[in-house]
């Protein structure tokens, strides 16, 4: 059955949540090379509109969630910076010389140490259905952790919906254990977090465990969802000439 469906801003005058502020770090992999399993059911440019619209989409939702402090996006791909520009949400680049999705996180994740987080969540831009409330869901399991862990370190997990991957990982601190992404990564991120004396919330949400990686996937999301993505991906890629 179909599944239907930060930039700088001053700080609350209350906070909402005991990691507030939260800085965020999106790794991207090339818009060209971007979805490549999805090559049997998409040709080359449906993809590259289909990775620009889910950015889009995740830029936006990151834009209405009140205690996304700043977004990091890194990435190998120089056409990320034009493509942002069209999100109406400010977001600092960070371009990555190599292409290891790891590599990158730890860019960002260093850049957002610099730059004062106390609080990070990783986040893929391929969510489809990701929304302000389920951050919130996130957010509230969070909170509880920070409880659990009595001054120590949290790491608060979502697992991927199929393979064994980590769709979300919120830390505190930003170091709280090194990012292993790729496959098996829930497991090893609970690993880390063990062995690194974390609290640990694991968070199983709907909007946040779903991602587009295969074309069964693609057969589970809403037809209509999915022309939404594209069409205001094929904007940009009309855009920035992609």
């Amino acid at each position: 059955m179909p599944l239907a469906m930060t930039d700088d801003r001053p700080t609350p005058q209350t906070a909402q949540t005991a990691l507030e502020p939260i800085h965020i770090v999106l790794p991207m992999r090339t818009v060209s090379g971007g979805k490549a399993r999805l090559g049997e059911a998409l040709d080359a440019e449906e993809r590259q509109e289909l990775v620009l619209g889910m950015l889009l989409h995740t830029l936006s939702v990151l834009g209405e969630w009140p205690v996304c402090r700043r977004i990091h996006l890194v990435s190998p791909d120089p056409v990320l910076s034009a493509a942002t520009s069209q999100a109406g949400v400010r977001v600092t680049v960070h371009r990555q010389d190599g292409v290891g999705l790891n590599e990158g996180l730890r860019l960002g994740i260093s850049a957002a140490r610099v730059e004062g987080a106390t609080s990070l969540l990783v986040l893929p831009g391929d969510l489809p259905l990701l929304a302000v409330e389920a951050l919130d869901e996130l957010l509230d399991a969070a909170d509880a952790g920070v409880v659990a862990a009595a001054g120590g370190p949290l790491v608060a997990i979502v697992p991927s919906d199929a393979g064994g991957g980590t769709n979300a990982l919120l830390l505190r601190p930003p170091e709280a254990i090194a990012p292993a992404f790729g496959p098996g990564s829930f497991e090893a991120h609970l690993r880390a977090a063990e062995a690194a004396g974390a609290a640990v919330q694991v968070v199983r949400d709907p909007a946040l465990g779903f991602d587009l990686d295969t074309p069964d996937d693609l057969e589970r999301l809403d037809p209509e969802r999915l022309r939404e993505l594209t069409a205001r991906g094929r904007g940009v890629v009309d855009g920035v000439g992609v």
